[in-house]
């Protein structure tokens, strides 16, 4: 059942205001009244109501029938024409909005016109009406509807200033599908900003409070991307909290999401998350599966570069290439051959073959600075060739 039952009831009450001097107090059926039934309704999506997604839109549309049919002097009421803009934000028909008598309502301009605007795709003109309004200066229930909105609209060009505004609309009604949105919204911004304990803290705040959200899918592809298109999941210091935050993810996505992080990591240079990630994506691939062989790939290649020289090789050179993607190929070979040069015999004569040969703990890695830059320089290439083909 839809939580808010209140809502049908509301819905089925006369909307007119013909007997206001007989009633003088509120009269239910009122615009605000029928607004915030349908905030209620979207509350319930955002808490994994099904049956509260299924009637939303027929919500809206009795809601808009409801408006037309008014009394135009409802409109005179400041609640009533601050629910015409929350109506239009919270999904509502603007063509329904500019049927009713705009000279009567009681609503600041700029409200009222970059809402219309932000819901007719005029996006500069509702920027412009919109980014002076400060939403703590409105009532909770229309600043928090502003504030996502702005959070959208400046999310491209003033990353910061949108984070402040979906940072408002979290504070300003909390617990609703407005909170849940601007939590979407916001995860993706601040990964882009590589700022790691506020992406932690908004994903357990989205994972507490809205798992079975309708939308969570989407949560989870803009956590994904500001993960994966960062520098976030690249210290190998908080792997830790990293994959402490995976586990919360279906078993398919978080192995791909290894996979992505291993890879990246390794072309740059950070061989200890690659072979973390390597390790995670092992134990959650099946057998002689592609993703197997991509995480033995990473692995093996951390391990040749660091430590495990002999094990790691022999890992590599174990690999089965035809199963390995196309772009990961080449990475393979560039690996390999950087593991062969490590070990390779400096030219020196007989008194450089009398040395005992060099081990990996005894390797001196300075002094190889022209294989380890020509390995950097293909590293740094396939880098550039693979950077927008992610898997």
């Amino acid at each position: 059942m839809i939580r808010p039952l209140l809502c049908i009831a509301l819905l089925l009450l006369p909307f007119t205001a013909s007997n206001a001097l007989a009633q003088p107090a509120r009269q239910p059926g009122e615009p605000y009244e029928l607004v915030r039934a349908l905030q209620a309704v979207q509350d319930g999506i955002a808490n994994g109501e099904t049956a509260a997604h299924g009637s939303h839109v027929a919500l809206i549309r009795q809601i808009g029938e409801k408006f037309l049919a008014a009394d135009p002097a409802v409109w005179s009421n400041p609640q009533n024409s601050q629910a015409v803009v929350i109506y239009l934000l919270s999904g509502g028909a603007p063509q329904i909005v500019r049927k009713l008598p705009r000279d009567k309502m009681n609503v600041d301009e700029r409200l009222f016109n970059g809402a219309l605007a932000y819901v007719e795709g005029r996006q500069e003109e509702a920027r412009e009406q919109l980014k002076d309004v400060k939403p703590r200066t409105l009532s909770s229930g229309l600043g928090g509807q502003v504030a996502l909105v702005q959070g959208a609209l400046f999310a491209r060009a003033e990353a910061s200033f949108a984070i402040e505004r979906l940072d408002d609309a979290r504070l300003l009604l909390p617990g609703t599908l407005v909170e849940e949105a601007a939590l979407r919204r916001e995860i993706l911004l601040v990964g882009q900003a590589e700022d790691f304990d506020k992406f932690e803290f908004l994903t357990l705040a989205y994972i507490r409070h809205y798992r079975n959200s309708i939308y969570a899918g989407d949560f989870w592809q803009r956590f994904s991307t500001g993960l994966t298109q960062s520098s976030l999941a690249l210290d190998g210091r908080r792997f830790a909290r990293i994959a402490a935050l995976l586990e919360q993810i279906d078993r398919a996505s978080r192995l791909k999401l290894y996979l992505v992080i291993a890879r990246a990591a390794m072309l740059r240079g950070q061989l200890v998350v690659t072979r973390l990630a390597g390790e995670r994506a092992l134990t959650l691939s099946a057998d002689a599966s592609a993703d197997r062989e991509r995480a033995h790939f990473f692995r093996g290649a951390s391990r040749a570069l660091t430590d495990e020289y002999d094990g790691g090789l022999a890992e590599l050179k174990a690999l089965d290439r035809s199963k390995l993607p196309e772009r990961d190929v080449p990475l393979l070979n560039a690996t390999v051959q950087l593991a062969l040069d490590i070990r390779k015999p400096f030219p020196g004569g007989s008194a450089a073959a009398e040395k005992p040969p060099a081990t990996p703990a005894r390797l001196d890695l300075a002094s190889s600075t022209v294989t380890l830059a020509r390995a950097q320089k293909q590293l740094g290439e396939l880098e550039l060739l693979t950077r927008d083909r992610r898997p």
